[in-house]
């Protein structure tokens, strides 16, 4: 593979047989003075796109992916799973003897893991500090009962899943998931993925900017009496989890991580497929384990049709068809994109300023992670 030096509005490398994906990349940016992204991708485990362009971002900014942070749990769950130090049809309650009641007890670890144990939120609801903390939040969460029979339907969990992972984590191995994060996987492979921004790296930290609604009348917004709970304000103080200190220093695993595309990208392929000659991570099975689909259908929390989740990544849908059957990863509310084809050995990240309206998934993006594994490289 050869990488090209890009030196026109996108600034970077990119093998040459991406020159069509380049050429409209560029194209918007000339058309968009306000665009500002970063992209990149491994194939197999080497490097094919490695580009930003915009005002905004640099190569080496750091930003806060929003719920594409959720690959750090996947690919530490992924890590202990393959250790066996976690087995995903125990019952939670095994290593978590507190989370009973309402039909928790019988709750496995697969289903907390893939959006079905129906506690997105807390009784009463969680404030944010008690959610940027390795523990309390899991606690209250243990005590809660269900919003739903766990097992019986699924819903996004799109914080409290990072703090039942951590305590599933903390319960299986004595560490919180930013430890087993930070020493088995971030610090051996030198991820630009953090959980918890170092002082060090602050001047690279790059701001997510608002996103801009289109003029004109909104349609009527559907009645999604969980999703105002999740999503709403919260009481006490307010946190924006991208650029209030608060959340990037903490890191909370399900929501605001500090990464650059290429390190999402490498995360990706340093698991799955291993880069540039380095074995993976985690072996092919436990690959195949973590991506298998456990549900699809009408999400709860969302009140969306044709969401579907693997052990805590998504699955390809309508909104997310980045790759074949086999693949998985996980987008942002701001646009950020992570993503992995097992089948084509694609692994994709993206990073953006300021995503387009209405939120998640940046379709530019998609759109360029699904091209990149139709080529016949």
């Amino acid at each position: 593979m050869s990488l090209q030096k890009l030196d026109g509005p996108l600034q970077g490398h990119a093998d040459d047989r991406l020159a069509r994906q380049v050429a409209r990349l560029e194209s918007r940016l000339r058309h968009d003075p306000d665009l500002s992204f970063q992209a990149a991708a491994f194939v197999d485990g080497r490097l094919v796109l490695d580009v930003v362009g915009g005002p905004h971002l640099a190569a080496d900014s750091l930003m806060v992916p929003y719920s594409s942070s959720k690959v750090t749990i996947g690919w530490t769950v992924a890590l202990l799973v393959e250790r066996g130090d976690l087995d995903l049809d125990a019952p939670v309650r095994d290593l978590w003897p507190e989370f009973v009641g309402g039909g928790k007890e019988h709750a496995t670890v697969r289903q907390l893991l893939s959006h079905q144990v129906g506690i997105p939120d807390a009784d009463p609801q969680l404030q944010w500090h008690e959610m940027l903390c390795h523990h309390t939040a899991a606690e209250r969460l243990a005590a809660t009962t269900p919003w739903w029979r766990p097992g019986s339907a699924f819903g996004y969990h799109g914080i409290t899943i990072g703090n039942l992972a951590d305590e599933l984590v903390f319960r299986a191995t004595g560490r919180t998931l930013h430890e087993v994060y930070e020493a088995d996987i971030r610090e051996p492979l030198g991820l630009d993925v953090y959980l918890g921004l170092p002082e060090a790296l602050d001047g690279r930290r790059a701001p997510t900017l608002p996103m801009v609604p289109p003029l004109g009348d909104y349609p009527p917004v559907d009645y999604m009496p969980m999703r105002s709970v999740v999503f709403g304000p919260r009481p006490g103080p307010a946190v924006d989890l991208a650029n209030d200190e608060a959340s990037w220093r903490f890191g909370h695993p399900a929501a605001s991580a500090t990464a650059t595309a290429r390190g999402l990208a490498e995360l990706m392929a340093a698991m799955a497929t291993g880069v540039d000659g380095n074995d993976p991570v985690v072996s092919a099975k436990t690959v195949a384990e973590v991506g298998q689909q456990q549900v699809r259908g009408y999400d709860e929390v969302l009140a969306q049709e044709d969401r579907a989740h693997a052990i805590i990544f998504q699955k390809q849908s309508r909104q997310l068809h980045w790759g074949g059957a086999r693949s998985f990863g996980h987008d942002g509310a701001a646009g950020a994109v992570a993503c992995l084809d097992p089948d084509t050995g694609v692994a994709f990240g993206y990073t953006i300023a300021r995503g387009p309206w209405p939120g998640g998934a940046d379709p530019r993006a998609i759109e360029l992670a699904r091209e990149i594994g139709e080529i016949a490289w």
